[in-house]
C-alpha cells in the first residue's frame, strides 16, 4: 500500500472513492439506515472532487483502498475499505493528513465508537459536541482537536 495525492480527480477516481466510502460506511456506520446512506451518497462525489487536499491509499493491486480529505486544517473525510481495515491504512492516511496537510481538527459521528477510539489513540481529544450533523440531520458529532504528537 502507498499514498498518492492526485492533482487531478477524474470521474473514474471519484467513482472509485465513492465506492470505498459506501463500502466503508456499510461496514462501520451501523446507525445509518439504507435511506440515510442513499441520501448521503450524492454528497460524497462533490466532496471528494472539491476538497483542498486529497490523499488516496492505493493497494498493492493498484486499487484505491482508502482516502482522506483536508480543508482548512480540518480532516473532512477519512474512509477505509472493509478489506483494508486493520492493516495500517487509516493510520497512514491520518498521518499524511496531519503531517503533510496540516489537519488539526475533525468531526466524528458520536455513534461511531471505533472511529472515536482510533482518533483518541492518535492524539485527538473531544472539544465539543453538536446534536446534529452539518446538514442538520440527527447524527450527533463530536468535535475533536489534535493535542499531542501522534504515537
Amino acid at each position: 500500500m502507498h499514498i498518492e495525492t492526485p492533482s487531478e480527480r477524474p470521474p473514474e477516481l471519484v467513482a472509485a472513492l465513492v465506492d470505498v466510502w459506501e463500502r466503508s460506511v456499510r461496514a462501520t456506520h451501523d446507525f445509518l439506515a439504507e435511506d440515510d446512506i442513499a441520501g448521503l451518497r450524492p454528497e460524497v462525489g462533490p466532496g471528494v472532487a472539491g476538497v483542498a487536499a486529497l490523499a488516496v491509499a492505493v493497494s498493492d493491486a493498484g486499487a484505491p483502498c482508502g482516502f482522506a480529505g483536508v480543508q482548512d486544517g480540518k480532516l473532512e473525510m477519512l474512509f477505509v475499505a472493509p478489506e483494508a481495515r486493520g492493516r495500517g491504512v487509516g493510520r497512514a492516511l491520518l498521518a499524511h493528513a496531519v503531517e503533510r496537510c496540516g489537519a488539526t481538527t475533525l468531526d466524528v459521528n458520536e455513534q461511531n465508537p471505533q472511529a472515536i477510539g482510533f482518533y483518541e489513540h492518535e492524539g485527538f481529544v473531544v472539544e465539543g459536541r453538536s446534536a446534529t450533523d452539518d446538514a442538520g440531520r440527527p447524527f450527533p458529532l463530536l468535535h475533536m482537536r489534535l493535542t499531542r504528537s501522534r504515537p
